[in-house]
């Protein structure tokens, strides 16, 4: 097709569809950081807040460096190559291997946010004691050498899971699993915050959580309804399955909190309906809106039976991110085996209920397969951060609050920075600025 017949090709429609999603997707990241800043103690909610932002710059330059043609450009079944280092390449014209009728270039931006969301997603299990420095290098490598080859392996042209047959919509495997493997593995590198299982750790701010929520599931329409990357059928179909999803997950979460405790909490009903999104993920535009409400409440119920499984355990999954992203995305992932359907979408296939069982198989193994590579992975990368940058805080910084340490402020006007002159309280009424406790000894058990 010449340059003139491409370009002749682009739909208005189309377009503005994926570039509005794509604002949709990148709004998630402040609903992520509401979400998870409600969720944490007040004297590590700033840091907790910046860890989500931080990941949309770190992300942003690095998709535009080399995590884009990694991820999208020829290469191997492995990786892509080079060609859109920089973005060079990428315009106006549309790339045919992805989406015909829309910009290569509206195609990268929206496939950018799912970069940056996915590293943040990852900082829910290690607030309040990972090195804001640590934090930084590990966006970079993780988005480079684990995101952007997963990537091309379920998307990309020649990736081996998409030769497969592997479905994944909008990022069940991609983004979801991925994250909630990293995110268990990290933890478990970190160990433990300081006092966890000898003081109450509650929420300083459900609120917030709430909200960030509320956000978070107003942008998963653009995160499930832009990955149509055309403003059509199977748009509107994600669409409504993710609706469909989040509201049966949220009835059932709260029926399994009724069941065990007797009580409806607010973060239990929040934390429902982000899992029901991210189980949906996966299926979102091959599954009729029945099946989504079987997936919302099934993925409910493995997540909430997957924390208190965690609860019983030494790993300290500070968010949950394994139990709300991992689980969920692998109940998704393997569902969407089961109940996908070409009467939805004849770009997708048939699964175990249109006759065709051999898709399980084939999501199962997407699944291994991604939670073996990314765990290796993970652990490898965090080595080579060891060597560069300590990965936890200081005992002093764990204890006083990660805020002021890390950042030079708090959270709150009138919190701890302005009433000490951004000094940090180490017993005994002795006030030591932030700066030294960012040096200050800690204990080999941290490192």
């Amino acid at each position: 097709m010449s340059a003139d017949a491409a370009l002749a090709a682009l739909s208005a429609g189309d377009t503005a569809w994926v570039l509005v999603s794509t604002a949709l997707v990148m709004l998630m990241v402040p609903g992520l950081s509401l979400f998870y800043g409600g969720l944490v103690r007040e004297k590590h909610s700033l840091n907790t807040l910046m860890m989500s932002l931080a990941a949309l710059g770190v992300v942003g330059v690095q998709w535009v460096l080399v995590g884009y043609s990694l991820a999208f450009a020829p290469g191997s079944p492995a990786i892509g190559g080079l060609a859109h280092w920089g973005l060079g390449g990428v315009g106006a014209a549309p790339n045919a291997a992805y989406a015909a009728t829309i910009p290569h270039l509206a195609f990268a931006a929206y496939q950018g946010m799912f970069a940056a969301i996915t590293v943040a997603l990852i900082s829910g299990a290690v607030v309040e004691r990972l090195s804001f420095r640590a934090y930084l290098l590990f966006a970079v490598l993780w988005s480079t050498l684990v995101y952007a080859p997963l990537a091309h392996w379920v998307w990309g042209d020649g990736g081996w899971l998409r030769a497969l047959g592997a479905l994944d919509f909008a990022g069940g495997t991609v983004v979801h699993v991925s994250a909630g493997t990293a995110a268990v593995v990290a933890a478990a590198r970190l160990g433990r915050r300081t006092r966890v299982g000898r003081a109450p750790i509650v929420p300083h701010n459900v609120p917030f959580t709430l909200v960030g929520a509320g956000l978070l599931w107003f942008g998963w329409f653009g995160f499930n309804g832009g990955s149509a990357l055309a403003a059509n059928g199977v748009a509107a179909g994600a669409l409504a399955t993710t609706h469909t999803a989040a509201a049966a997950a949220l009835f059932a979460w709260m029926l399994l909190d009724l069941a065990r405790t007797g009580t409806c909490t607010a973060v239990g009903a929040a934390t429902g309906a982000v899992v029901g999104l991210v189980a949906i993920t996966p299926a979102a535009g091959f599954v009729t809106p029945r099946a989504a409400l079987a997936i919302g409440a099934l993925a409910a119920g493995a997540s909430h039976a997957m924390i208190q499984l965690r609860a019983r355990t030494r790993i300290d999954d500070a968010l949950d991110v394994f139990a709300c992203h991992g689980a969920a995305g692998i109940v998704g992932a393997l569902l969407t085996g089961v109940f996908a359907t070409k009467a939805v979408n004849p770009a997708g296939a048939d699964g175990l209920l249109a006759g065709h069982a051999s898709l399980v198989g084939v999501q199962l193994l997407a699944v291994l397969a991604t939670m073996a590579f990314v765990g290796a992975a993970t652990l490898g990368i965090l080595a080579l951060v060891q060597l560069v940058q300590p990965l936890r805080v200081s005992l002093d910084t764990e204890l006083a609050g990660v805020d002021v340490a890390e950042h030079g402020e708090t959270a709150y006007h009138g919190g701890l920075g302005a009433l000490t002159g951004g000094r940090v309280p180490l017993g005994d009424g002795v006030l030591v600025p932030a700066h030294e406790i960012v040096s200050a000894p800690r204990p080999a058990s941290a490192a």
